[in-house]
């Protein structure tokens, strides 16, 4: 049986150009969204944290990560009224289900970077038919 609710449903599709999902796998894909999400999922953290936890991120590039994570609701800020003022990042209920994703993805990686490594060795010394 067919609800109300799923009637006016959009069918959302990440092929098409038009679809706002794409915006959301272009945050959720990118390198250091990536990195902050698994960072997180050991629990809060403070800017600093990340920046040095992170290593390669600039201060620029993680705030602008972080800014896209709390605008699409994966990351929660937390501001404390102090001086100097305190400021606190988690995850979301949301960014949570992300990180059990994200997750697996690291634990992918790490399993088979040998692999791709191989690979990649592989595919560089073959001669180009350019």
């Amino acid at each position: 049986m067919v609800t109300k609710d799923t009637e006016r449903r959009p069918a959302w599709d990440v092929y098409k150009v038009t679809c706002p999902t794409r915006q959301v796998l272009d945050c959720i894909a990118d390198k250091w969204a990536v990195l902050v999400v698994g960072l997180l999922l050991s629990g809060t953290r403070r800017f600093g944290e990340m920046r040095k936890s992170i290593e390669g991120v600039s201060q620029k590039m993680l705030t602008q990560t972080l800014r896209g994570l709390e605008r699409d609701g994966i990351v929660a800020r937390k501001v404390y009224a102090s001086v100097p003022p305190k400021v606190e990042y988690s995850l979301t209920p949301l960014g949570h289900s992300l990180a059990r994703i994200v997750e697996d993805l690291r634990l992918w990686s790490e399993s088979n970077i040998e692999i791709v490594l191989a690979s990649q060795q592989a595919y560089d010394s073959q001669p180009k038919d350019d």
